[in-house]
Formats: structure tokens, sequence, C-alpha cells
């Protein structure tokens, strides 16, 4: 029988050295002031279980994604695989893609974004402005509309830059929002209170093996619109 870590978390890929999870919307990666239980410790029992480990399993968190975001988690299960991809991501050499959905449809069915935004700690929020300011970070993503639903719009996102609820504010600066985000501007949210914003896909060369991984999330089936996405880019 499956225990409630294996029951929790769906695997995506796993080897040695790393592990990555398509992480549900209202998980947490790490542990914070909610006291919730994050995804990492479901992650650690897993590997517990399943290999039978006696002593603490080493688990190292890589990145992070938004409380309310899905898709992809990437952890470290080596200390050696840890310290070659937090280089890789130091050096801008993974490359991330996501998809969101907006209802409203950009100026340009393709574009580069380039803000300078500022996180306020207290509301836990970033606010993005068109020139350079003090004390902000410079924030960059490519976008490319990818389908039409019937009342919405899919984008597909390449961040450049790894800044606080990036693509969230850069996003809705455009006038373009993430459906059921409060916080950046959506009118409502979604019944799980989720936001429509997936991480799809990974791709970077592997820190031991030296080989490239790329790594594919399905969007959450529970939503009709997540649903029609996964049926039209079917993961081969």
């Amino acid at each position: 029988m499956k225990n409630n870590a294996t029951q929790h978390i769906e695997i995506l890929f796993e080897d040695n050295h790393i592990i990555a999870v398509n992480k549900k919307s209202g998980d947490i990666v790490q542990g914070d002031k909610t006291g919730d239980k994050p995804l990492s410790d479901y992650v650690k029992a897993y590997i517990k279980e399943v290999y039978n480990k006696p002593s603490e399993v080493f688990l190292g968190t890589v990145h992070r994604i938004d409380r309310p975001t899905s898709g992809i988690v990437l952890f470290a299960k080596t200390s050696k695989a840890l310290a070659r991809l937090n280089q890789l991501f130091q050096d801008k050499e993974v490359q991330k893609t996501y998809w969101a959905i907006v209802k409203n449809k950009p100026a340009k069915n393709e574009d580069t974004l380039v803000h300078f935004l500022i996180k306020n700690e207290q509301k836990n929020k970033a606010t993005a402005k068109l020139t350079d300011f003090n004390g902000a970070k410079r924030a960059e993503l490519t976008y490319k509309v990818i389908h039409q639903f019937e009342n919405y719009f899919l984008l597909e996102i390449h961040p450049k830059t790894g800044r606080h609820h990036q693509i969230r504010v850069q996003l809705a600066s455009i006038g373009c929002p993430i459906k059921g985000d409060l916080k950046y501007g959506s009118p409502r949210s979604n019944p799980d209170a989720s936001i429509s914003l997936h991480a799809r896909k990974i791709n970077f060369i592997h820190p031991v093996k030296n080989e490239p991984v790329e790594i594919i999330a399905p969007a959450p089936n529970a939503d009709g619109l997540w649903r029609e996405a996964n049926e039209l880019f079917a993961i081969k």
C-alpha cells in the first residue's frame, strides 16, 4: 500500500542524483511560517520508504515556485548534485518554460518584457516599473501566445531572470493578469485558490552525467482549461 508521501507526490524524473516533482498548487516547497508540511518533507519521506533508508535522507532544494503555482520543482539527492545545480542556476544555464492563462490578449503575440521590480516584504508583493529606480532588480522574460481558449489565452513564457513574482507582476503590468491571481489584478479567484501559472518544462545539463535533461510536467487535469492545454500539447 502506498503511504501518504507516495500518494502526495507526482514524480516526473528520478535518478541517483536528482528528483523532479510536479508540484500541486497550494503546496509549499520548503517550510515557512504557516507550519504546513512542505513538499520537501514529502519527497524525503518517499525516498526513505522506497529505498528503505535507515538514516536521515539528504535532499537539497534547488529552486522554488510560488505556493499557488503548479509544476516542476527540482531537488538534489546528493550534495555534489546540489552544488553543481546551484551553479547552473547561478550561471543562468537552466532554461525554464512556464504556461500562463490570461483573460486579456497581449498587444503583441510575442514579445520580450523588461521591468525593474521592487519587493514589498510586508505585503509579499512586487511592483514593476519600466525604468530603473533605487533598489530595483531588473527582470526579463519572453512570452508567446500559443493558444486561444473560448474566453482566455494560453501564453508560453521563458523567464530570463528569477525575480520574486516576476511572471505574475510583469504580465499584470501589460494588462494581462494571470487567471485567479487576485494579488496582481485578476477580478476573481480560481475555485481551488490556485493561479493559472504552471512550470511546464525545464532543460539543463545533468550535474553528474553531463548529459542534456528535459523534464515536462502536465498541467493540473482537474481544471478544464489546463486539461484542454494538456490535450493540445500532449507529451509525446
